[in-house]
């Protein structure tokens, strides 16, 4: 519960930063730190399928740290059922040397289920939160890396496995 405070902490100090830059003289220095960019994510089992597309923005503070938001898509078909997830969350990336990335994300989904039954299908929609920490191999703009879930619920989760290989990119 702490860590969920201090990553709700870290986005609201990125957005009080983003407020007082727009107010200040010097406003065009905050979008010279600000980053665009986003993820990929894709999980293959032998169950299912889960693909989705994360456009986040970041505010580079230095050369090691940056923090941001992203909204997230997700879409996932395991053996009998689909789910459409969309949400947004708050992430942390540190590069304590140039090539490394260490990443923390806590994400909110809201899931639609579908699930086939026999010949009935159930319908149900809840709100499916991860927190997921990264390890990532950066070059440039570039991080190829693995993340793990460490709320992970197999049977509300819309991800595969609690493991998640991603690609991120910011310019």
């Amino acid at each position: 519960m702490a860590l969920k405070k201090v990553l709700f902490l870290l986005f609201i100090s990125t957005l009080v930063q983003h407020t007082i830059a727009q107010t200040s003289p010097n406003s065009n220095d905050f979008w010279r730190n600000v980053r665009f960019g986003g993820g990929l994510g894709f999980g293959l089992s032998n169950g299912g399928f889960n693909a989705s597309v994360s456009p986040s923005a970041i505010y580079q503070f230095n050369e090691q740290f940056a923090a941001g938001t992203s909204f997230t898509f997700n879409y996932a078909k395991f053996d009998n059922d689909k789910r459409l997830a969309y949400g947004a969350s708050a992430l942390a990336l540190y590069n304590p040397v140039p090539f490394l990335q260490i990443s923390a994300e806590y994400e909110q989904l809201r899931v639609n289920l579908s699930q086939q039954v026999g010949a009935t299908t159930f319908e149900d929609n809840y709100w499916s939160p991860a927190l997921f920490f990264g390890l990532g191999y950066t070059n440039r703009n570039v991080t190829i890396g693995l993340r793990y879930d460490v709320l992970y619920d197999e049977n509300r989760s819309i991800y595969l496995d609690a493991w998640m290989p991603f690609v991120r990119v910011f310019f």
